[in-house]
């Protein structure tokens, strides 16, 4: 559990390093969000 905790701060501090500003961050997280809605909305079957 600790190795996994540990991998999970790690990989966050490499996306977050990638991005050089706090508007940089946002715009990254607005862009996996609209990809996750895509996804979902790819996948209904209603």
């Amino acid at each position: 559990m600790k190795h996994l905790l540990t991998g999970i701060v790690l990989s966050l501090f490499a996306a977050l390093s990638a991005c050089n500003t706090f508007e940089g961050i946002g715009e990254d997280i607005e862009a996996a969000g609209e990809k996750i809605d895509r996804e979902a909305e790819d996948k209904k079957n209603y």
